[in-house]
């Protein structure tokens, strides 16, 4: 009787594990919420401000 392959293991065992996320949830846990929120604010605001800051100097 032959093992079974690693691959074919690991079907078995993610086959039997629940889903992770809920259908319409993307964020399994609050820190990866609050990280991705926050990066994205930052870029905006980093943008934003870099304009402002060329249009006050007049380079753009």
């Amino acid at each position: 009787m032959r093992r079974k392959s690693l691959e074919e293991r690991i079907a078995e065992r993610q086959a039997q594990r629940p889903p992770l996320v809920d259908k319409g949830k993307y964020f399994e846990h609050g820190p990866a919420k609050f990280i991705f929120i926050f990066l994205v604010v930052f870029v905006i605001l980093g943008h934003i401000l870099g304009l402002v800051l060329l249009m006050w100097m007049d380079i753009g």
